[in-house]
């Protein structure tokens, strides 16, 4: 299947962006950027780009800007200095904010490193999202960094290199601990990127405060879970109280007695006839994302916030929420 195909049909799959649709590419100069960039137009969609001026490798940042203004006619948005990645990742999708939906060149390569730091650094093997709640997209995240140089070489397409990248965290993965990995066993990348999409496992120690909370359903029982979140059953339901981390999201209220749940067939937001299923399909939340969406129940099932897209009447701002950036 040729990269074209293989890009759409990921696109397709996970809901990214509309047939035709606008998108604005956050452009870098880079190989992966140039060939997003290029791949998504030849695909017809109505593609705008930008380029986020850092500034801090002097001259070189300069000829980054000009070479984006030049090959893609990218908008060149200039920021203020950042001391890490993760600040100069935010300000890139902060600064972006208002142009619609937005697409980087984030690679099946990432991928495979921020996995590598992850496990490394937290335990973690989550992996980069195919989107974003804020409307970021990466639609090459099927797409290993080596096709993405070919792909540029075949339709004559130029691209910057950054010097400094093998000074980060991620090229000091990529330079050195990859390649040791799989001269370990040549199937690393690929086994690698597998992790990426499986779903988290609980820290140990939760998992089994849990799993004896959850080994009856009758009477009630309540488990302490640390950061000041405790579990309530009822039953059959569990309660969480305080500050509650669901996947990416981070949820407190103010209300007793309300439940956070995965959707079930038929629900609906309290006081409206509006099915939850249509509130994330009109939002847009990609097919594999929804059973695991947070719902917010009051005690007999009733839906009072699907988190993050919408309220039902009477509970605006019940629920507080926030979703860490990945």
């Amino acid at each position: 299947m040729e990269l074209g195909e293989r890009v759409e049909a990921y696109v397709r799959a996970n809901g990214l962006i509309e047939p035709g649709g606008a998108v604005t590419c956050l452009v870098s100069g880079g190989a992966d950027s140039t060939c997003l960039w290029h791949l998504l137009r030849g695909l017809g969609y109505d593609v705008r780009a930008v380029h986020i001026h850092h500034g801090l490798r002097g001259s070189d940042s300069d000829a980054d800007a000009a070479h984006c203004a030049e090959a893609f006619g990218a908008e060149i948005v200039h920021a203020e200095p950042a001391a890490t990645e993760a600040e100069l990742r935010e300000q890139r999708y902060s600064l972006t904010v208002g142009r619609g939906l937005r697409a980087t060149g984030h690679t099946a390569s990432d991928q495979v490193e921020t996995v590598v730091y992850r496990l490394v650094s937290s335990g973690s093997t989550r992996g980069i999202r195919p989107r974003r709640a804020d409307g970021v997209v990466r639609p090459l995240l099927d797409v290993w960094r080596e096709e993405t140089e070919a792909y540029c070489r075949a339709h004559g397409l130029t691209w910057r290199v950054d010097a400094t990248n093998a000074d980060t965290k991620r090229g000091l993965i990529r330079e050195r601990l990859l390649p040791l990995l799989e001269e370990l066993d040549p199937r690393a990348r690929a086994n690698l990127l597998a992790l990426a999409s499986e779903r988290p496992r609980l820290p140990r120690a939760l998992e089994a405060s849990l799993v004896e909370l959850l080994s009856s359903s009758e009477g009630t029982r309540a488990a302490d879970l640390g950061g000041g979140v405790r579990a309530v059953r009822a039953y059959d339901t569990l309660r969480l109280e305080g500050t509650v981390t669901w996947g990416p999201w981070q949820l407190e209220t103010d209300r007793a007695g309300l439940v956070v749940r995965s959707r079930r067939p038929g629900d609906r937001l309290a006081g409206r006839s509006r099915k939850v299923h249509d509130v994330l399909v009109d939002a847009k939340v990609p097919r594999d994302e929804r059973d695991a969406w947070p719902l917010v129940a009051t005690g007999n099932g009733d839906v009072v916030a699907v988190v993050g897209l919408e309220e039902a009447p009477g509970w605006e701002g019940a629920v507080r929420a926030e979703r860490v950036p990945e």
